[in-house]
């Protein structure tokens, strides 16, 4: 039976999409090999914060999940995102609720 920790996760997931669907930040333009091959944090050097949650974070977040491999043991998600929406809070508000979760969910439980 799957955890119920995963199970939680996959909701934030899609949660999350759903959001970025929301705000009009889901794109249907795939982003460049170049900028998905980046290296830096976030992608931040190739694409914006929205783009790496679409097509970086998103995607490897489910492939965890599907083939049971480790979790990560943090997420700073949250940290860049009111970085990244300190001009948009308004907007970003539930986008940034959900990542916060998402930031809970993952943290081990102390």
């Amino acid at each position: 039976m799957m955890e119920q920790r995963i199970l939680d996760i996959a909701d934030q997931l899609l949660l999350i999409e759903q959001e970025l669907k929301v705000q009009g930040w889901w794109s249907d333009a795939t982003p460049s090999a170049e900028a998905l091959a980046s290296v830096e944090p976030f992608a931040v050097d190739r694409m914006s914060f929205e783009q790496w949650l679409q097509w970086i974070f998103l995607p490897r977040m489910k492939l965890i999940l599907e083939h049971g491999h480790p979790l990560p043991s943090a997420s700073g998600i949250l940290v860049m995102a009111e970085t990244v929406f300190v001009d948009r809070p308004e907007q970003s508000r539930e986008l940034r609720r959900l990542l916060a979760t998402f930031d809970q969910l993952i943290a081990p439980s102390a």
